[in-house]
């Protein structure tokens, strides 16, 4: 490849905002890569241009925070379409906020949109029907953690 070749844009299209329900964490504590905690989905709901439904109880995350201070999310749930389709979905993710917005979310404090960093990359997994297509489809979420779980607006990568 040379400096010649044309640059590659990333190209997304939104999908759908998500917003999980969780229980208070699970705190398994210091453990040798971080801070170990468990995050129980309880419910929630997706709403988007195409596809809607509700984030079904029973997922989780586990989540690491580490020397850094940044936070690693490794989620896996379950939605369901309007039509009835169950949907997976597996997501991994970094949250990384300032000392002293991280302390405010600590104490369960709600913080301005925007004021720390939160993404993840994420797949769909799903029978036959008509969401399979996002079977063969990588997303990426911004994202933004409230007192009583997280919200995500997720894009497809085209």
């Amino acid at each position: 490849m040379s400096d010649a070749t044309p640059r590659m844009e990333l190209a997304t299209d939104f999908l759908f905002r998500m917003e999980i329900a969780v229980a208070a964490p699970q705190v398994i504590g210091d453990m040798p890569l971080g801070d170990r905690r468990i995050g129980l989905i309880t419910g929630g709901r997706f709403h988007g241009p195409g596809l809607n439904g509700v984030v079904l109880p029973g997922g989780a995350d586990w989540l690491l925070t580490g020397n850094d201070g940044a936070t690693r999310l490794d989620v896996r749930a379950t939605l369901q379409a309007d039509d009835g389709q169950v949907i997976g979905i597996t997501y991994q993710g970094v949250r990384h906020a300032p000392p002293e917005v991280a302390a405010r979310m600590a104490g369960g404090e709600a913080v301005p949109v925007g004021s720390y960093y939160m993404r993840t990359a994420i797949r769909f997994e799903t029978g036959p029907g008509p969401h399979e297509w996002l079977n063969r489809l990588l997303a990426v979420a911004v994202g933004h953690r409230f007192p009583d779980g997280p919200i995500y607006d997720v894009y497809a990568v085209l």
